[in-house]
């Protein structure tokens, strides 16, 4: 499979440190990425997605996450955090996000 986008989150503390950097796997599973699919209405939604691989290796209260997509050409394009993402966010209690 080749990938279309290179997504990147950035998470960030309150006062605008960064915390931790994720990325989307097409490889890699998680068992919360599953459960957030679920409820999300997207059973196969179980690919860790680059937001909520940011706020787990945080390690520590996100306040912003930054959300960049970029085609293969290196364009920023339209990166708003799909429905299981708005869940992890909401759950994360992150204050402000940001997307391309």
């Amino acid at each position: 499979m080749s990938r279309k986008y290179e997504i990147t989150a950035l998470a960030y503390d309150k006062r605008g440190r960064l915390l931790s950097v994720g990325r989307n796997s097409y490889t890699k599973t998680h068992p919360l990425q599953a459960r957030l699919g679920r409820r999300a209405g997207k059973p196969n939604a179980i690919y860790l997605h680059a937001e909520l691989d940011a706020l787990l290796k945080a390690r520590e209260q996100v306040w912003k996450l930054v959300v960049l997509r970029y085609d293969k050409e290196g364009r920023p394009v339209l990166a708003k955090p799909c429905a299981a993402c708005q869940l992890a966010i909401k759950s994360f209690n992150v204050r402000q996000v940001e997307h391309t």
